[in-house]
């Protein structure tokens, strides 16, 4: 029978593979790690292994965890790590049949990411005081953040070497190490030119470094950091409605929808692997389209 140091390795093996194979990011690399520590802890204590699981183990826990609280969703994500484990096992040949094959995953309803409609965006733009340094940081990064859709942790690793601001695009860094080329549009390249010339400089100590917008130290500003910035921008732009760190992201996608944009451009700016990630947005603009009707049109 495997040892606990044999399921660590197990785990160890799959994560390899899974970072080889499919560039998986750390963020995915460290969630799929800590469902499969969490699930080899509860088999341990059934005084059984990752490999030999029985067989109402993983439906009496996930029963456990809805009456503990657990969403619909967690557990869904929890035997989506399980199977990807287990099919990589079989496939290794470390098994000889998929334990969980019986097993259906929960399905979950989409939620419809939150948004900002198009005045609340111009608002929140406005809202830094671009006469200070880090007003003006703020404005061209909340400017490239809506102009290009990025995603905030791929806003603050941005470098400086990422811009080509005469062709008006930079160069991202996302998910499973994947770059892609993204438009600014001209209002983001006009910000980021004027921080670039009068800003930039005057919050580094040493300009040589590479971060685009500098933090502490020169370093790239956290993700922590900006999203906080983001928050009293938002105060003082009187939005109070609940925000995420991808609210522009999805602001940028829902208003390119609205405009008549086909769904597989917005794919390809999202830098999303899948088109079903980004039918998503469809939804969003159909909701606004009937909350429209429903207030304007006299039968609606």
């Amino acid at each position: 029978m495997s040892t606990a140091l044999d399921d660590s390795a197990l785990i160890d093996a799959f994560l390899d593979g899974l970072w080889l194979e499919r560039g998986a990011s750390d963020n995915t690399l460290a969630a799929y790690r800590h469902d499969l520590n969490t699930w080899q802890a509860r088999l341990a204590g059934l005084g059984a292994t990752l490999l030999a699981p029985p067989p109402r183990a993983l439906p009496d826990w996930l029963d456990e965890r809805r009456e503990a609280g657990y969403k619909l969703r967690s557990n869904a994500r929890l035997l989506s790590s399980l199977r990807r484990f287990y099919h990589w096992a079989l496939g290794e040949g470390r098994i000889e049949y998929d334990p969980l094959a019986e097993i259906k995953l929960p399905r979950v309803t989409p939620s419809l990411p939150n948004t900002l409609e198009e005045g609340e965006v111009e608002r929140l733009l406005e809202a830094p005081d671009v006469d200070t340094e880090l007003g003006l940081r703020d404005r061209a990064m909340l400017e490239v953040l809506y102009g290009a859709g990025l995603r905030v942790t791929e806003l603050v690793g941005l470098t400086t070497d990422a811009l080509n601001l005469r062709q008006g695009v930079v160069r991202v860094r996302g998910k499973g190490d994947k770059e892609r080329l993204v438009p600014l549009g001209e209002e983001a390249v006009d910000w980021l030119s004027l921080y670039l010339r009068s800003a930039r400089g005057a919050l580094m100590r040493d300009v040589t470094r590479p971060a685009l917008f500098p933090g502490r130290g020169d370093a790239c500003l956290t993700r922590q950091a900006f999203w906080y910035r983001i928050k009293a921008h938002a105060r003082s732009a009187g939005i109070d409605r609940s925000l995420s760190p991808h609210t522009l992201r999805h602001a940028f996608a829902t208003h390119l929808l609205n405009h008549g944009a086909n769904l597989r451009v917005v794919q390809l700016l999202l830098g999303h692997s899948d088109l079903s990630t980004t039918q998503i947005y469809t939804h969003v603009a159909q909701v606004r389209l009937e909350a429209l009707h429903a207030e304007h049109h006299p039968r609606g």
